[in-house]
């Protein structure tokens, strides 16, 4: 079966609105059959069509069909299939199904290939990417002062406060196309390196040059306090519309990390700006920090919190009964002394958990790693409860389809484009991820779904497209100098350690 919600969507009685059908089954005779139908939103039987909305003018859409690949739609509608064509128009995506009929349109066999959406990560702090590795066997404690100098009496020197702009480019440069050869297609980057207005810039450049999909969230120095009047500045200068492929969040610094004016403050500049708020909030501490902002009447959908993990129960409450979302980083929060994931009891209170990486200074920067650790772990406490009971686990409650949704809608919908993008959809934007399954840890198949989360890793991504545009092509990624960028963030990464008197490693 081939999948077209588009006609769905026509007004009954449209006349002369140029609607497009096309039949792609051989037996026209069953056309009215399929028609008639259509409203139930259930796929028709044999027949095949693409149903769209064309234009009155004769402008062309450019067309490419990616063919014969395992397809994962994670959309409970239409299903996977085993092997199918994803046609794409333009941007999105025009149709799922096997044997599409697109004359003239651009082919990509992906013979041996799983097709999964874009990877979605909901919390990283992209600016970090020259950095790499200098937090691996660091605490949170010890992760703050080296990166902002914030604990104890002493602050000292930090690397975060001697960003310059160009620092801050080619940081978010190298982590934004990190992360799409790693199949990630939309980011939050979480940029608290506001130490001028033009580190700002800097890092919207970056994410733009990159083509990747992002929620660029300002967000507000440790070391240079207030920029409320920048924020505005950079949401009126860059992002008008709301609508393209890089939008804007306000990353604020929370109860635990502020004064609850400076919170209102904030979070009543972003709600005046119309943008949505990204938070941390840890909890387990003598601050509540949901609980704070439930008493001060500052809850809403658009909150999205980090962490969570000694969030309480009434607080999860809180945030689930409010339309909030959460963002887990598992591998940092166990190195680091946050704490146990709180993927099992956010999923127990009803959130819908999404993941991040968070930072590349400390962990892997892809998502099948965050997909593994998240999902093993709580699989882990679960059956270690039972084993404590003398109870053996008969059966796991959380499955690999659980955590690709994790990494894929839940990420979409906690950043508020699940209309755009999360799953392959007809409809929705084309951000996709084709996998090379020949490779030697995916073959054979066997598990599609099963081995993206469990086997599959950034080696293996032959292909990422956003919005139908191809970023990543035959496992490198397309019109990126590499070895200008590597030779900009090595001078960064030299030109920060000179000022911290650290010895860099090449």
């Amino acid at each position: 079966m081939t999948y077209c919600p588009a006609i769905r969507a026509v007004p009954v009685g449209l006349k002369g609105a140029g609607i497009h059908f096309s039949v792609c089954h051989k037996r026209f005779t069953d056309f009215f059959f399929r028609f008639m139908n259509i409203g139930t939103g259930l796929p028709g039987s044999s027949l095949q069509i693409c149903a769209r909305l064309q234009p009155h003018t004769n402008t062309m859409k450019h067309q490419l069909i990616i063919r014969n690949a395992q397809v994962i739609t994670l959309d409970r509608t239409i299903g996977d299939f085993s092997r199918a064509d994803l046609l794409i128009e333009d941007d999105r995506i025009a149709a799922v199904g096997p044997d599409l009929e697109a004359p003239g349109a651009e082919e990509i066999d992906a013979d041996g290939m799983i097709a999964i959406p874009g990877l979605i990560d909901t919390h990283r702090h992209v600016w970090q990417g020259q950095i790499r590795g200098i937090t691996t066997d660091a605490t949170l404690l010890e992760y703050m002062q080296t990166m902002h100098g914030t604990i104890g009496e002493d602050h000292g020197p930090s690397i975060g406060a001697i960003y310059r702009p160009q620092d801050v480019y080619i940081g978010n440069l190298v982590g934004t196309l990190e992360a799409l050869s790693a199949g990630i297609t939309t980011i939050l980057d979480w940029s608290h390196i506001m130490n001028t207005p033009e580190n700002a810039d800097a890092a919207i450049r970056a994410l733009k040059e990159s083509g990747t999909r992002a929620v660029f969230g300002y967000g507000f120095s440790q070391t240079h306090g207030h920029l409320l009047d920048d924020a505005r500045r950079v949401r009126s200068q860059y992002f008008t519309s709301g609508s393209g492929l890089i939008t804007m969040a306000l990353a604020i610094r929370g109860p635990e990390m502020s004064s609850m004016d400076d919170v209102r403050q904030e979070i009543t500049l972003a709600r005046e700006l119309g943008i949505p708020i990204t938070l941390h909030a840890i909890g387990g501490g003598p601050v509540q920090p949901v609980l704070l902002l439930h008493q001060e009447g500052l809850l809403g959908p658009d909150l999205n919190f980090a962490h969570a993990n000694g969030l309480t129960d009434e607080e999860l409450d809180l945030i689930a009964g409010t339309g909030g979302s959460i963002s887990i980083t598992p591998e940092v929060e166990m190195q680091m002394g946050i704490g146990l994931p709180v993927t099992g009891r956010a999923i127990a209170h009803g959130l819908r958990p999404s993941l991040g990486a968070d930072v590349v200074t400390a962990v892997s920067g892809d998502l099948f790693a965050q997909m593994r650790m998240a999902l093993q772990t709580e699989r882990a406490l679960q059956n270690d409860r039972l084993l404590k009971q003398g109870q053996m686990p008969q059966k796991l409650s959380l499955t690999t389809r659980d955590a690709l949704e994790w990494a894929t809608i839940n990420g979409a919908k906690a950043l508020g484009l699940e209309n755009r993008v999360g799953t392959l959809t007809p409809g929705k934007q084309a951000d996709l991820v084709l996998i090379r399954t020949s490779d030697l840890n995916l073959s054979p198949v066997n598990n599609p779904v099963g081995q993206v989360v469990q086997h599959a890793h950034p080696g293996n991504v032959d292909s990422v497209f956003v919005a139908g545009k191809a970023v990543k092509r035959n496992g490198k990624l397309v019109q990126v100098d590499w070895n200008r960028v590597r030779q900009q963030a090595v001078a960064s990464r030299d030109y920060l350690f000179s000022q911290l008197e650290v010895a860099a490693v090449s």
